[in-house]
């Protein structure tokens, strides 16, 4: 995607595009072994509009209470302990309010996603600022909040159901993302991870018979991605899924199943304002290649009838072309030696996400017998006359609709991709 032409699309669309700005580096350790800062995406939490949303939704205790239970830890392995079990109540928290099991203990509709996003923050800065009377080393720090990220965000809870492909319960692994561009609008969803939310666990009656989805969601952060976050989630449960796709935020009123993906990094910056113009960074840089391509089965995800958006087969990409030095924009895909660009989801995380999945696919030898790629929902937008993010409610009845049917559009998209790769099985 080329720079945003309208106002609305800015907030949706970095995800896609990759806009040039500057490098913010995260907070450094502090010099003498004392406990690092907060992180810029930590520093929001200071605001009015998140702490509206953890009261609202029964979520402002989540940091306090883990907090507490960090304090009562008196060695490493027990610091471990909390951070694994709360981290993971909060995920399965966060998965029951939104399908509706138990109370939602406010009065923010269920199936927002954003109680999780600002409770997770609010834990990883208890953990980055704790100091232990026991020696706590940077290692271990750094590793309780790997297991923090992992765990709270359903990466170590997906549960595949037993058989082989294609046989008896389908298997699907679906991917969102956290809530960006939060300096823009603070007040910001991700349809992704609401999706994600609303999904994990459940199953899809389709034609080709019924298909669990397990889902996980991962951060806005070029750091996570360049460790290796996507591949370690990943690697494991690829071979045994019958279909996968990544979620992300896209483009203003539509859905789009990107055809294409590169290995370019656009500049954008994630939620620690960070910014990364640089080739994907990927193990064994030296066979990768400038293109992975989708596998899902676009033509009959995009011919179907899902719902009250439209959706479309995105061929587009900016490449250099082989012997070229300035970007050209390619309708119909890149040509053979070109340098990638911007894929079909542009060049951002969403991008890379994709990118990254698809290029795992491949290297596992999965590319001709399973079925993945990226989908991009709609911009999320908030109701007609609450568009101020100075002066606007956090929620209205506009903004709970839009939101309730990208999850169901999505839902069905997903439906229509697993009977169409079951038939084309047979």
């Amino acid at each position: 995607m080329r720079p945003i032409r309208v106002r609305i699309g800015v907030l949706g669309l970095a995800l896609v595009a990759g806009l040039a700005a500057p490098t913010a580096a995260t907070a450094a350790p502090e010099a003498g072994g004392a406990a690092p800062g907060p992180t810029v995406e930590e520093r929001r939490l200071d605001g009015e509009v998140p702490r509206e949303i953890l009261r609202r939704s029964g979520f402002a205790a989540v940091a306090p209470a883990f907090a507490r239970g960090l304090g009562r830890a008196d060695s490493y392995r027990e610091a471990r302990r909390v951070v694994e079990r709360e981290g993971a109540a909060l995920w399965r928290r966060a998965v029951d309010r939104v399908q509706g099991r138990g109370p939602a203990r406010g009065d923010l509709s269920r199936d927002d996603d954003r109680p999780l996003y600002w409770a997770r923050l609010g834990m990883t800065r208890e953990l980055r600022t704790w100091e232990p009377g026991f020696g706590l080393s940077e290692r271990q720090r750094a590793a309780l909040l790997t297991e923090l990220e992992r765990t709270s965000r359903g990466q170590t809870d997906l549960r595949l159901p037993r058989g082989g492909h294609g046989k008896g319960v389908k298997r699907v692994l679906l991917t969102g993302f956290d809530p960006f561009t939060l300096d823009r609008d603070i007040r910001i969803s991700n349809p992704s991870g609401a999706v994600a939310l609303a999904l994990d666990g459940t199953v899809i009656d389709t034609a080709d018979g019924p298909a669990r989805v397990e889902t996980a969601v991962f951060p806005v952060r070029w750091a996570d991605f360049a460790e290796g976050t996507v591949e370690r989630a990943l690697r494991p449960y690829l071979p045994r899924v019958d279909l996968f796709t990544t979620v992300s935020q896209g483009r203003v009123g539509r859905f789009d199943v990107e055809r294409t993906n590169g290995a370019w990094r656009g500049g954008f910056p994630d939620n620690d304002n960070v910014s990364r113009t640089e080739t994907v960074p990927v193990a064994d840089p030296a066979s990768q290649p400038q293109w992975t391509t989708t596998t899902l089965p676009y033509a009959a995800i995009t011919a179907a009838d899902t719902g009250r958006f439209p959706v479309y087969d995105n061929t587009s990409v900016t490449e250099i072309p082989a012997g070229g030095d300035e970007p050209v924009v390619r309708p119909e895909g890149p040509t053979p030696g070109s340098t990638a660009r911007e894929g079909g989801g542009g060049n951002y995380l969403s991008n890379e996400i994709a990118y990254r999945a698809t290029l795992l696919r491949d290297r596992l030898g999965l590319h001709g017998t399973l079925p993945g790629g990226h989908v991009h929902t709609p911009v999320l937008q908030f109701g007609a006359g609450n568009t101020d993010p100075a002066t606007g409610a956090v929620t209205d009845p506009g903004f709970v609709r839009n939101r309730l049917d990208i999850v169901a559009q999505t839902r069905a998209i997903v439906g229509v991709a697993v009977s169409a790769a079951g038939a084309d099985r047979d």
